[in-house]
């Protein structure tokens, strides 16, 4: 008796946990081992990355301060202006080049 092909039938999922969030889900990340300090951002790139190098902020060493930074830039968005996003790729890429060294 020869088989029947099937047809294609979409599968009928449990609707993801993604689906219940909001899309601007980086609001509610709360850091609390690490802070760094208030108003870090609003410096120079040389004071962001001497500060987020630092253990006390980021203990789990320079690719952590990184993404620190990156993730400060992602969650700004839009609102972030343009000189102060160069400032902010200024210190990551010192920070990388910090990590590189040593």
């Amino acid at each position: 008796m020869p088989r029947k092909a099937r047809t294609h039938r979409p599968s009928k999922k449990a609707p993801s946990a993604a689906a219940g969030r909001s899309r601007r889900w980086s609001h509610q990340v709360k850091t609390v081992s690490t802070f760094p300090p208030g108003g870090l951002y609003t410096q120079d790139a040389q004071t962001i990355a001497r500060t987020m190098a630092s253990k006390k902020v980021s203990p789990k060493g320079i690719g952590s301060a990184i993404r620190m930074v990156q993730f400060f830039i992602n969650r700004a968005g839009k609102n972030l202006s343009a000189a102060r996003r160069r400032e902010l790729e200024r210190a990551k890429q010192i920070l990388k080049a910090r990590s590189q060294r040593g």
